[in-house]
């Protein structure tokens, strides 16, 4: 059996606008990378239900896993919800535990439990709840399709009630040589390198620092071993061209 792969679907005007900047796919990378599940693609999307579908249903039959961030909220454009159950030809309902939780949250809050906000306990026909220990409102799960939150704090929160839900992969070993070298004089070395360890995948990082430029050259791969033996070798090129390697 083939590790599990991962897709992120990020959904939301302000996002393409470029109001608000994307940390949720950050998050969920970092989330996924230590279960062993191969963050394969990110897509961002409109507000716009028939390009949600069309994207969903891509990314669904494509990969192990899809994590959509945004558009769970109480407003006109909080659209996410009906979207996945448009994808699966399902029925969307308000879901008895999620409307229980809700109503309870702003009780306590003094505030009324308006049409508006029980918006965000319509879920999908058999879907099942994802835990919000921020704010209440749940995300939920649907075959292989994870609805999160879109606010970052609140999606943070909720990976806590994922983990258990997700097959495990084998788990990628990283090492990261740097040193103050240009890619150019490497390059032909390092490919050479590369071909050597069909294995492991190595990656150049440019960077441009007021102190001068440089590069970082990361060996991963899922046997710890033969990434140290990359990373070595790696090592044994930048010294041949005069500099000297570091670890990060």
């Amino acid at each position: 059996m083939s590790d599990p792969t991962a897709a992120i679907l990020v959904i939301g005007n302000e996002i393409l606008s470029g109001r608000t900047q994307d940390t949720n796919s950050n998050t969920l990378a970092r989330f996924l990378a230590p279960l062993g599940i191969t963050l394969s693609e990110i897509r961002v999307v409109a507000d716009d239900q028939p390009e949600i579908v069309a994207a969903l249903n891509a990314l669904r039959a494509r990969y192990t896993y899809v994590f959509t961030t945004g558009g769970i909220g109480p407003t006109h454009d909080d659209i996410t919800a009906d979207a996945v159950a448009a994808a699966f030809g399902s029925k969307i309902e308000f879901h008895p535990d999620a409307m229980a939780l809700l109503a309870a949250r702003y009780a306590e809050r003094g505030e009324d439990f308006n049409a508006m906000r029980q918006r965000m306990a319509r879920v999908p026909q058999g879907a099942s709840l994802i835990k919000n220990p921020v704010s209440v409102a749940p995300g939920f799960q649907l075959a292989n399709v994870f609805v999160l939150a879109g606010v970052p704090s609140v999606l943070a929160a909720m990976l806590d009630d994922l983990s258990s839900r997700l097959t495990r992969g084998a788990v990628m070993h990283a090492i990261t040589v740097t040193a103050p070298v240009a890619e150019g004089d490497i390059a032909a070395a390092l490919a050479a390198i590369q071909s050597d360890h069909p294995a492991i995948a190595i990656g150049s990082y440019p960077y441009y620092r007021p102190e001068g430029y440089g590069v970082q050259l990361v060996a991963r791969g899922v046997d710890p071993a033969a990434v140290e033996i990359a990373a070595a070798a790696i090592e044994a090129l930048l010294r041949q061209v005069g500099a000297q390697p570091s670890r990060l």
